[in-house]
């Protein structure tokens, strides 16, 4: 599946679309087939990097 990555470089917060394995999903999770999607507030503020509220890199935003 493609994830929206959330990664520090330089001090500075970084987004990309990368692959992501599924097997690195915690068990018991559900995979839903997703066409589209929005970003709250807040994910908006972290892939911006305007609201410090990144605790862990990497992040995707909306876990």
């Amino acid at each position: 599946m493609q994830a929206l990555i959330l990664e520090q470089q330089d001090g500075k917060t970084v987004a990309a679309v990368k692959a992501v394995d599924d097997s690195l999903l915690p068990q018991g999770n559900v995979t839903v087939d997703v066409q589209w999607s929005s970003l709250n507030y807040k994910d908006a503020l972290a892939i911006t990097g305007k609201g410090k509220i990144i605790r862990n890199f990497p992040m995707v935003p909306g876990d």
